[in-house]
């Protein structure tokens, strides 16, 4: 897991974004400067740990490499998860059945195991999972 994309927050773990101090405008992974302004005034934020699932996918074949996954490859959901009032995220989704994803379900943050480093521990990433807490 890439420590520099999480931060502990009140509420559990959540992904650290940028905001342009100059013209509100967010990115994820942070940045040092802005995409909208070409301003340079970023500052590190912890972005919204719930949104709603914008649009999606399922990768139903291995990705090329460099990618590493496990071994066991499986299918897997992808969509870009609406965070309220700052940006669109492109994540991993935990479901992969395309009669349960819907656009505009309600989504909330998790670490999930993505694949096990060379001592045979377990590496996490981010994914999304439908919010069923109201």
């Amino acid at each position: 897991m890439d420590d520099s994309l999480f931060t502990e927050t009140a509420d559990g773990v959540a992904l650290v974004g940028s905001r342009c101090d100059d013209c509100g405008a967010y990115t994820f992974p942070r940045q040092g400067g802005c995409p909208r302004c070409t301003g340079s005034a970023m500052v590190d934020v912890p972005l919204s740990r719930t949104g709603t699932l914008w649009t999606w996918t399922v990768q139903g074949f291995r990705p090329k490499p460099p990618y590493t996954g496990t071994a066991a490859y499986e299918p897997y959901g992808v969509g870009y998860a609406e965070l309220p009032g700052e940006l669109l995220v492109e994540t991993r989704l935990t479901e992969t059945d395309p009669a349960r994803l819907r656009i505009g379900m309600p989504l909330r943050l998790e670490l999930v195991p993505f694949a096990d480093d060379e001592q045979g521990e377990p590496v996490h990433t981010f994914a999304f999972v439908e919010d069923t807490h109201d």
